[in-house]
């Protein structure tokens, strides 16, 4: 099912649906349960209609058979009855403060952050709402855009206001909010020709100041790291809305390719809604595996870690494609990885005035 937002009552609705399966069982004298997909490598799939992985048919049950699945369904419906007097109220939360509020849910009470926010994805999971739907916000900041777009984002006040992407910001450019739907963010119009996200904050402030945006007639996103679910979602509408490429800029290592992975082809937290975050359309720009050997990049070895990283993507099901494979495997036989950073071996401009239009040209892009 394509993931869309519901309305206020759709979402109590869905929510309610989960205390109902709970409140059957024990009104016949069996221990409530919550059904919910396994949510494994093993259990996604790819969809070709949709072109992301998705969740499979594989489903686990959650029942009070044990002290521990008790508390877990203990704590959902802490949550849900915390989510729907945020709702009725008009209030929103972030993730942390969720956690925080569970001190005074005795035994309900979280342990840990992890468990609050798995527990919330968990809900999006069984009623099919998103986290927006919740109300509940991330603490993380969005991500930054520049570039010649114009959009109008409703403010705190209910005012709409017209912001230009370039002309409108300074230097570090356009603040992503939380949420990108169009209730708070409508596109207006463009005049650039793809969208280039870029992994570290550095590379994406030198691209700005060598004016990389206004020369190639582009979008400048900086991702902040793994890309938050506003940053992932606001590519996927201007993708999908203007009809526009995207390519993914990263560092060369397993880590980085995993979160290209997540641009395209969704993330085994987020399978539940890949179709609604992800992107198949975007490119891997680079930094690749024969980028190191091809431009003699400044280098590290690859450590314990990486390496077991590249081997578990040999048989992941979104890096099944032969170019990955190829990719993965030069990675593991040259033993290195190396960062955005290491262009800087040929002076700051390099990076603008040569690897990236000869990345482009291979792409069409320029």
């Amino acid at each position: 099912m394509v993931a869309v937002r519901k309305s206020v009552e759709e979402t109590k609705v869905a929510l309610h649906g989960v205390v109902r399966e709970m409140y059957d069982r024990i009104v016949k004298g069996d221990p409530p349960t919550m059904t919910l997909p396994v949510r494994t490598k093993n259990n996604i799939g790819f969809d070709p209609k949709l072109g992301v992985y998705k969740y499979g048919k594989k489903q686990a049950i959650r029942d009070a058979t044990s002290l521990g699945s008790a508390k877990q369904l203990l704590r959902a419906l802490h949550v849900i009855e915390f989510i729907e007097a945020m709702i009725d109220d008009g209030k929103s939360s972030t993730l942390r403060e969720m956690y925080y509020i569970s001190e005074g849910w005795g035994l309900g009470k979280f342990q840990s952050q992890n468990e609050s926010n798995n527990l919330a994805e968990d809900l999006e999971i069984v009623t099919r709402c998103l986290r927006e739907d919740f109300k509940l916000r991330p603490e993380e900041d969005g991500s930054r855009m520049i570039g010649n777009i114009t959009l109008r984002e409703r403010n705190r006040k209910g005012q709409w206001m017209r912001i230009n992407a370039r002309d409108d910001v300074g230097d570090s450019g356009y603040g992503v909010p939380y949420n990108v739907e169009k209730e708070k963010i409508e596109f207006l119009e463009h005049d650039v020709k793809f969208i280039m996200a870029i992994e570290t904050g550095g590379m994406f402030d030198r691209l700005v100041e060598n004016g990389f945006d206004e020369d190639f007639d582009c979008a400048l996103l900086h991702l902040k790291g793994q890309p938050a679910r506003s940053t992932r979602r606001i590519m996927k509408r201007m993708s999908e809305e203007w009809d526009l490429p995207v390519v993914v800029f990263l560092d060369g290592d397993p880590w980085s390719f995993r979160i290209f992975a997540s641009i395209a082809y969704g993330a085994i937290k987020t399978a539940h809604i890949s179709e609604y975050l992800a992107t198949p359309s975007s490119t891997y720009l680079g930094i690749t595996a024969d980028d190191i050997l091809a431009y003699d990049l400044p280098s590290d070895d690859l450590s314990k870690k990486d390496i077991e990283a590249l081997n578990a993507e040999l048989t992941d099901p979104r890096f099944a494609d032969g170019w990955w494979q190829e990719q993965i495997n030069m990675m593991l036989e040259i033993g290195k990885k190396a960062e955005q950073q290491s262009l800087a071996k040929y002076g700051l401009d390099f990076v603008t005035d040569t690897y990236l239009p000869e990345k482009l040209a291979e792409l069409g892009l320029n």
